[in-house]
C-alpha cells in the first residue's frame, strides 16, 4: 500500500503537528509545506473513523496553529495555515482509509495493473472484501483481495446511494407506493 503523505512535507513541521493531532484522536493524512517567496502555506489533512465535522476541524486548527507558534519548525517566516478534512478525490491507498468509506462504490487498482468496480463490504488487517462488478452486472461476486495485491481506490460518485438496512447490509433502493 502506499504512503500515508502524497508530498512528504517538512520534517519538522511534521514532528510539531503530528503529536497534536494524534493527541486529538486524529490521523495525520497528509501534510504539505509549500514556500512563496518568504510565505509558506502549510496543509494538513486530519481524518478519523466515523469522520470528522467542522468543530474537530477548528479544534485542529487552534491546536496545530498553537504547535507550530510554539515550535521553531516554521522559523520566523509568515506562513498560512489550512486543515482540512480529506476529500472524495483523495486516494485510498491505507486499510484505515478503505474501512471509513465502506458502502461506497470503488474503482479498485491492483499491483498487476488490472482495476476492477464495487463496493466496500469490509477491510480488515489481511485484506479487502469489495462486491466486485462482475460481466456488467452490478456488485455480483464478492471479491476479497489481499492488502498486498491492492495499489489503491478511488471513490466513485453516486448521486443515490442504496439505503442501508439495520444490519448494515445495502439493500435495492425501493419506491414508496
Amino acid at each position: 500500500m502506499g504512503s500515508p503523505s502524497r508530498h512528504g512535507g517538512d520534517v519538522a513541521v511534521r514532528l510539531a503537528v503530528e503529536p497534536v493531532v494524534t493527541a486529538l484522536g486524529l490521523d495525520l493524512e497528509d501534510l504539505d509545506v509549500q514556500s512563496s517567496g518568504r510565505r509558506r502555506r502549510v496543509s494538513v489533512v486530519v481524518d478519523r473513523d466515523g469522520g470528522i465535522d467542522l468543530d474537530g476541524i477548528a479544534a485542529a486548527s487552534r491546536a496545530v496553529s498553537e504547535a507550530l507558534d510554539a515550535s521553531d519548525a516554521m522559523g520566523a517566516d509568515a506562513y498560512t495555515l489550512e486543515v482540512t478534512s480529506p476529500g472524495i478525490d483523495r486516494p485510498l491507498t491505507l486499510p484505515r482509509h478503505w474501512r471509513r468509506n465502506v458502502g461506497r462504490r470503488v474503482r479498485v487498482v491492483l499491483t498487476d495493473g488490472t482495476t476492477w468496480d464495487g463496493r466496500i463490504r469490509g477491510a480488515d488487517d489481511d485484506a479487502l472484501v469489495v462486491a466486485a462488478d462482475e460481466r456488467g452486472t452490478a456488485e455480483t461476486a464478492e471479491r476479497r483481495t489481499p492488502w498486498s495485491d491492492v495499489v489503491r481506490g478511488e471513490v466513485q460518485v453516486e448521486f443515490k446511494r442504496p439505503e442501508q438496512s439495520p444490519s448494515g447490509d445495502h439493500t435495492a433502493d425501493q419506491e414508496e407506493a
